[in-house]
């Protein structure tokens, strides 16, 4: 009987390993035509989305992402659609800032040059785009696009590094993220844009983007709530965060943020009536606290404050960002800033 356990879990085990799925990207060393274990990386991300899509045993899969420069030359699109919240699919840097041996240069820099499509106002170009539910990305730095934004009076070109589209989807995890932009060479229209559900935005700095996230439409129907905490957003020229009539602001956890030198803190969608809370929050240098917008030239025009209720938020001060690259907290609050007691930025944990 004993012999008959012991070979039952021997065999359990192995099913649960086969189940968990695991594929290394490396742009450097790896091929496409590699398995895509450790010691034989892949060298793109389409490759690993490729492969996750086509793989129908059920189970969690994780793609590591070695450090270096990951350039996107299409959309990388996931579909398969059979994870849960304990079983998830996972994007994540091999290294994440949390791990003892992290430095700023480790992170895997994804690169978005995917050719532009017709959108809404102009042109599109979608990075990583999980159209799946219960989805996590972490540690990896995201650019914007070396394009010019401006076509003309009434167009532009927006990169949008990560992007959701189902209504109905939910549960999109996006944590200790950098995403850096620059108005002029290299600019990141939003970082993060999602329809659906449960979008949460955790310890992640949006510096010099136009919009940092906009939590976008659903079809209408119940999902997780939406949350953003311990974010820093730095230098953001149109908005601080992006909230649509969908984003509901009963179940809308809003903590533990820093938003500075940006134009707008709080942009709402032309004619919401939504009602929100910013808790433990430092709203500094900005030109206005709040404004409505429904497109990419629409402006941000000024509006009353009544909807946003604020409970120990900072409005005053400068805050002071680390420039040397040598430095572990790069992009991030400088030493002595204010905001630092709020714990906001990529790192989760002391060292």
């Amino acid at each position: 009987m004993i012999k008959f356990t012991f070979s039952f879990l021997l065999f359990f085990t192995s099913v649960l390993c086969l189940q968990a799925e695991q594929l290394y990207v490396n742009p450097q060393t790896g091929h496409d035509a590699n398995s895509g274990l450790k010691t034989h990386p892949l060298k793109t991300l389409a490759e690993a989305a490729r492969r996750v899509n086509s793989n129908k045993e059920q189970g969690a899969t994780t793609i590591f992402l070695s450090e270096g420069i990951h350039l996107l030359t299409e959309t990388v699109v996931f579909t398969n659609d059979k994870y849960s919240f304990k079983n998830r699919l996972v994007i994540r840097a091999v290294v994440i800032p949390d791990d003892a041996d992290w430095t700023p240069q480790k992170m895997p820099v994804v690169v978005t040059v995917v050719p532009l499509l017709p959108g809404v106002g102009g042109e599109e170009a979608k990075g990583i785009q999980p159209e799946v539910s219960h989805v996590t990305i972490e540690g990896l730095r995201f650019t914007g696009s070396p394009d010019y934004s401006y076509i003309d009076v009434n167009n532009l070109r927006r990169s949008y590094p990560i992007w959701r589209d189902g209504k109905s989807l939910d549960d999109l995890l996006v944590t200790q993220c950098l995403f850096a932009g620059n108005v002029d060479v290299m600019p990141l229209h939003v970082g993060v844009i999602a329809n659906g559900y449960g979008l949460v935005i955790d310890h992640c700095v949006f510096f010099n983007c136009k919009n940092p996230v906009v939590f976008w439409k659903t079809d209408g129907g119940t999902g997780s709530p939406n949350v953003m905490r311990y974010s820093l957003v730095y230098g953001c020229y149109f908005s601080g965060v992006w909230t649509t009539q969908s984003t509901n602001g009963e179940n809308f956890d809003f903590h533990h943020n820093i938003i500075a030198n940006s134009s707008t803190v709080w942009i709402r969608e032309k004619g919401s009536t939504r009602q929100y809370k910013a808790s433990d929050c430092l709203f500094a240098d900005f030109t206005n606290l709040a404004g409505y917008g429904s497109g990419p030239l629409s402006g941000n025009d000024a509006t009353a404050t009544d909807f946003l209720k604020m409970e120990n938020v900072q409005t005053t001060g400068t805050v002071k960002i680390e420039k040397d690259q040598s430095k572990r907290n790069y992009l991030q609050l400088a030493e002595g800033s204010i905001g630092s007691n709020l714990k906001a930025g990529l790192f989760k944990k002391d060292l």
